[in-house]
C-alpha cells in the first residue's frame, strides 16, 4: 500500500475524510491548527463543508447541528478551546449525536504554553462539562494511529451514538512519520433519528430539555446503561513485557513510545519491567492493570502532567499494589530519564 510522509495532525484529518467526514467546524489554536488548515484545503474539493467559526462556542454548536442531520462531522482544538466547548459537548452527549472531537493538548492551566502535555486527562475522561455523561476517549501514540483512530472514532461514534474524543499531544500532532494510507470507509449506518426532512413521516426532534423529574431520571438511566455497555465492550490497551513484570509502567500517547525504550533498557539491566499502555482513556482498561498486578510489586504512572491518570490506576488496583508517579510539564521526559527512575524504584524495592 502507498506510504506517505505526513504530520500527525494531517494524518488525523485525512483519516477523518476517509471515514466520510464532510463537515469541519473549528477555531484555530496551536498546536491543533494544522488540522483546520488541512480541512480548509480538502473539504471544498470533496463536497464537504469547512467553517472557521467566530469562536469555539460557535464551532461546537455547529457540530451539534451538523451531527443532528446524520452527517459525519468534527471539530479540533486544544485545552483552552476545549474548555470553551464543554457546554456544547454536554449537549451533544445528552442528545446522543455521534461526532469526533479532537484535542491536540498543550500545557496549562490557563493559556499555559504550546509545549506538549497530557494535563487535559481529567477534562477528557471525567466528561468535562455539566451533568452525568461520558465521551469515548482514544489516545494514539503515533501518526499512523492518528489516521487509524480517526476512522475508528467515527465508527464508534455511530455505533453508540456518542461523541468520541481523540486526545494527543502537540509533539505527536506535529511529528512527521510515514503513513500507510487506508481505504475510504463506506458509511452506510442507518440513522432514522436524524433531522433529514420528514416527507411521509413524523418529524424527528432532537432535544436535551427534560422538565419532568421521571423523564429526566429515565433519560439519565438510559445514558448510564449505554456507558456500562461501552465499558464492557470497548476497553483497549497494549501490554508490553508484562507477563513476568515486577515493575509495571503505565503511560499513554507519545509517552508510551518513550517508556517502551526505557523498559527495554531496564530489562537489559536485569529489572523485570513492563508497560501497560491505555488506548482508551475512557473507558479505562482496568482489567489489563489488574492482570499485571497478579505478579507486579510496583506500578509507576508516567505522564506529561502533575499526575492525573494515576488516580485511575489506583482505582483499578484497589490498593493491591502501590503506585508511584513521575511526570513533568514543559518538558517531555526522555527514555534515559525514565530509566533512571525505574532503576531508583527497583533498587528501593529490591526488584
Amino acid at each position: 500500500m502507498d506510504r506517505v510522509l505526513m504530520k500527525g495532525n494531517e494524518a488525523l484529518a485525512e483519516g477523518a475524510i476517509l471515514a466520510g467526514c464532510r463537515g469541519f467546524f473549528g477555531y484555530p489554536i496551536t498546536p491543533s491548527s494544522e488540522i483546520a488548515e488541512y480541512m480548509a484545503r480538502k473539504m471544498p474539493k470533496i463536497g464537504g463543508v469547512f467553517v472557521q467559526a467566530e469562536s469555539e462556542l460557535a464551532a461546537i454548536n455547529m457540530v451539534y447541528g451538523g451531527a443532528a442531520t446524520g452527517a459525519r462531522v468534527m471539530t479540533a482544538s486544544s485545552g483552552p478551546g476545549l474548555s470553551l466547548k464543554q457546554e456544547g459537548i454536554s449537549f451533544i452527549a445528552e442528545a446522543e449525536l455521534p461526532c469526533l472531537i479532537v484535542n491536540i493538548s498543550r500545557g496549562g492551566p490557563g493559556l499555559g504554553g504550546i509545549q506538549p502535555a497530557q494535563s487535559d486527562y481529567f477534562q477528557a475522561t471525567r466528561g468535562g462539562g455539566h451533568g452525568d455523561y461520558h465521551t469515548i476517549v482514544l489516545a494514539p501514540s503515533g501518526s499512523q494511529e492518528m489516521m487509524d483512530f480517526a476512522i475508528e472514532a467515527f465508527e464508534l461514534a455511530d455505533k453508540y451514538r456518542i461523541p468520541v474524543m481523540i486526545m494527543a499531544e502537540g509533539t505527536l500532532g506535529n511529528l512527521m512519520e510515514p503513513i500507510v494510507m487506508r481505504e475510504p470507509v463506506l458509511n452506510k449506518v442507518d440513522k432514522p433519528w436524524a433531522i433529514s426532512g420528514c416527507q411521509g413521516r413524523k418529524p424527528n426532534i432532537i432535544n436535551t430539555l427534560h422538565l419532568g423529574s421521571e423523564e429526566l431520571e429515565n433519560r439519565n438511566l438510559h445514558l448510564a446503561n449505554k456507558y456500562k455497555l461501552i465499558q464492557a465492550q470497548e476497553k483497549r490497551a497494549e501490554s508490553y513485557l508484562v507477563e513476568d513484570a515486577e515493575l509495571v509502567v503505565v503511560a499513554f500517547g507519545i509517552m508510551a513510545r518513550i517508556v517502551k525504550k526505557a523498559v527495554v533498557e531496564a530489562r537489559k539491566r536485569g529489572i523485570k519491567a513492563g508497560l501497560v499502555r491505555p488506548i482508551t482513556l475512557w473507558p479505562f482498561p482496568d482489567e489489563d492493570l489488574r492482570q499485571a498486578a497478579e505478579h507486579a510489586r510496583l506500578f509507576l504512572s508516567v505522564e506529561i502532567s502533575m499526575g492525573q491518570m494515576i488516580q485511575d490506576i489506583q482505582l483499578a488496583l484497589a490498593g493491591r499494589v502501590p503506585v508511584e508517579f513521575y511526570g513533568r510539564i514543559g518538558f517531555t521526559p526522555n527514555p534515559e530519564e525514565i530509566l533512571q527512575e525505574i532503576i531508583r524504584l527497583a533498587a528501593r524495592e529490591g526488584l
